[in-house]
């Protein structure tokens, strides 16, 4: 994985904002209405060579496809593998009950978007018997770039971690979580091993490892969130014992939305469990209101030797375009709590479009927000480099 040896690298967690055309294609797909599947081929052609060339506009040094093709950052495998179907029913965050007029307010902001909460769940054996989509993602992003006159410094691509899928794409078949929670790292593993194998950076996107604590394991007490977090890391080690841990990279958040999140879980007694991974880099939120103090954390928990990190110095759910100077101090705290300016890459806090129609950053302030962080990732540059 490339490390940032002369100058701090940007980069982003995954998700970018579609096309108008692409999105409402995705979206009518996820309710199952009739498309013209060459519609939405070229439409997602379109919009990958879009991202493509803005994120090389902008100055983004390791880009990806937006994930452009796919509905949403994390019920995508639904349509890939074999076994889902129905409809999930998950419950509100705690953060969501407590305040009933946001959960209204979000809920009618998600109207016209896809599935979120009520996506396809586990009804049968789930299998992953066809890599034909996933192939041909890998291989739309591939071309897109190789096209362009200029390059990136490196190309990643997102894939949903076993606990994400778990505890969205919810169990109606298997006799207890972890039993799910293998089946996912036995199937998903096919997935992570075909974009290793074409040559990419792996992200593991892992907002379960948080977010959910305030969502599906809410009845817990943090020593037992703690327990699944530790189940769940164990299946993502178990599901790229195949790949070196360089080529991987795991995003963790407490959740893509602009709500109270005041049950959110720490960092602190999370990190020594995501240090348990075996993964090159850590993409950590720094951001956001809520855990823009997160950072020190890291001062009795150091990040081991080797292991890159990924502060998100930009948040996602705000149309305020962060100043350069306010990104290059959150990007001189993270160098300064790792410890070494090599092993910092400045990113996102999370995505800018997770599931298709609910953006909550109108497209233009995004690529504003990008070029914010490039600015910034240059005064940090001349601080730590001179």
């Amino acid at each position: 994985m490339q490390r940032s040896d002369d100058r701090i690298l940007i980069t982003h967690v995954g998700s970018l904002p579609r096309t108008p055309t692409l999105r409402d294609l995705l979206v009518r797909q996820d309710r199952g209405e009739p498309i013209d599947p060459g519609d939405l081929d070229r439409a997602a052609e379109d919009a990958v060579r879009t991202v493509v060339r803005k994120q090389l506009d902008v100055g983004v040094d390791v880009g990806n496809d937006g994930e452009q093709p796919r509905v949403g950052f994390s019920t995508y495998p639904a349509r890939r593998m074999r076994g889902f179907g129905g409809e999930s029913k998950r419950r509100p965050s705690r953060d969501l009950a407590e305040f009933p007029d946001f959960q209204a307010m979000l809920a009618a902001r998600r109207a016209g978007a896809a599935r979120i909460n009520n996506a396809p769940q586990a009804i049968a054996e789930i299998e992953y018997v066809d890599l034909t989509d996933a192939g041909r993602e890998c291989d739309l992003f591939q071309r897109c770039t190789d096209g362009e006159p200029r390059r990136f410094v490196e190309r990643f691509m997102t894939a949903a971690s076993p606990g994400t899928i778990a505890t969205i794409l919810l169990n109606a078949h298997y006799d207890s979580h972890e039993r799910y929670i293998r089946a996912l790292a036995r199937e998903m593993r096919k997935e992570y091993a075909l974009i290793h194998a074409r040559g990419l950076v792996l992200q593991l996107d892992c907002p379960d490892l948080a977010m959910e604590r305030a969502r599906f394991f809410q009845d817990e007490s943090l020593e037992g969130f703690l327990k699944f977090v530790e189940l769940h890391v164990d299946a993502i080690n178990e599901a790229i014992a195949g790949i070196p841990p360089d080529r991987v990279r795991l995003h963790f958040c407490w959740g893509n939305y602009d709500g109270p999140h005041t049950h959110d879980v720490p960092l602190e007694p999370l990190l020594p469990l995501l240090y348990r991974a075996r993964v090159g880099a850590l993409s950590l939120p720094f951001a956001s209101p809520r855990h823009q103090h997160e950072w020190k954390a890291l001062e009795g928990h150091p990040l081991p030797d080797g292991m890159l990190l990924l502060p998100g110095v930009i948040d996602t759910t705000t149309n305020v375009v962060e100043h350069p100077e306010v990104v290059a101090d959150r990007i001189a705290a993270a160098v300064e709590v790792v410890g070494d300016r090599r092993r910092v890459i400045a990113s996102t806090d999370c995505g800018f479009g997770t599931f298709a129609g609910s953006e909550m950053i109108a497209h233009s302030v995004v690529w504003a927000k990008l070029a914010a962080l490039k600015e910034g990732a240059a005064l940090a540059t001349k601080r730590l480099w001179g």
